[in-house]
């Protein structure tokens, strides 16, 4: 009986490092695809019309992206219902027109549009802050595709789901799920194809009169009044300045904060007539929480779950700095 005991317990012991390697491979794999799902849309030249789904609306549109044999990257995206609305990227210019605004350039490289975010991140970097867990294959847009979802290692924002062409890599379909798994927007392809003729149609777009790009005025580095001490892992800030409301013309400092994945913005001025105690609005993917602290009004703003939204207003202080 002991040796039947001790030869379980040896098989048990041998098989768990093989487990163990099982579940890196698997990892492994996911982040694997990831990296080829991005080497696949910023190279490719392709067409995908696709659905964007949120909670009361769905927006049909269409992409067409192709990469010049000199590296230069030509991209066109249309909205195919209701007023006519369109961004054309040129190199490292893109170019916005939108109804009800006169027609502007700036100088990016990339395109600000509803298009899955993940598309045009650093996979590496986000293997810091979230989980690559593979999912199997399912089908989508008539074709078969690995299914990936990213999950994030804190908690404290949403996570994606994505399906991939097994062929091309391309995104098919994006998931934007809150922290109970349920979905706050879709992305879905009803159709794509990867073709060169794909650039041969963008071409045309060397040729096109677009706006002058817009000259920016250079943002003043300011120091803010207040601090954040608490930010989900990962998050950085980006940007920070001092400014006026249009409408109100209330000074407010603002500061605005990305994983890679998702964004934020924190604004801080003082409180007045207008000012409620607490507000908190979440439309699909995006937050808005609003706090009073003393005589200051804090709002967080972003595409964060309304929970870490609060614990980032409720870390804001003022010790040993200045009032705004």
């Amino acid at each position: 009986m002991k040796k039947i005991l001790v030869g379980a317990l040896t098989l048990v012991s041998l098989a768990m490092p093989w487990q163990a390697s099982a579940e890196e491979d698997a990892m492994t794999s996911a982040e694997a695809l990831l990296h080829q799902m991005d080497q696949a849309t910023r190279q490719l030249s392709y067409e995908v019309s696709y659905i964007l789904i949120k909670k009361n609306s769905i927006e049909p549109l269409r992409y067409r992206h192709a990469v010049e044999e000199d590296g230069e990257t030509f991209a066109h995206l249309v909205y195919l219902s209701g007023p006519p609305r369109e961004v054309i990227q040129r190199g490292k210019e893109v170019s916005y027109f939108e109804p009800g605004l006169d027609p502007f350039t700036i100088d990016s490289n990339r395109m600000v549009a509803p298009l899955p975010p993940i598309m045009r991140t650093n996979v590496a970097e986000l293997a810091q802050f979230y989980d690559f867990i593979p999912m199997g294959r399912s089908r989508e847009a008539g074709t078969a595709c690995d299914v990936v979802r990213i999950a994030p290692k804190d908690g404290a924002r949403y996570s994606y789901l994505l399906w991939m062409d097994t062929r091309s890599h391309l995104v098919l379909r994006a998931d934007l799920l809150d922290r109970d798994g349920e979905p706050l927007e879709q992305y879905r392809a009803v159709s794509f194809v990867v073709n060169d003729k794909v650039a041969d149609i963008l071409e045309s777009l060397k040729s096109v009169k677009l706006p002058e790009v817009v000259q920016l005025p250079p943002q003043p580095q300011v120091d803010l009044s207040w601090q954040v001490d608490w930010l989900p892992m990962g998050f950085e800030s980006i940007s920070h300045n001092r400014h006026r409301l249009m409408l109100t013309e209330r000074p407010v400092e603002s500061q605005m904060y990305t994983d890679g994945l998702f964004s934020f913005s924190i604004y801080v001025s003082a409180a007045d007539g207008f000012s409620v105690r607490e507000q908190l609005v979440r439309q699909g993917r995006r937050t808005l929480h609003s706090q009073l602290l003393k005589d200051k009004e804090i709002t967080v703003v972003g595409d964060i779950p309304p929970a870490t939204a609060r614990r980032v207003a409720e870390s804001v202080s003022f010790q040993g700095a200045s009032q705004p």
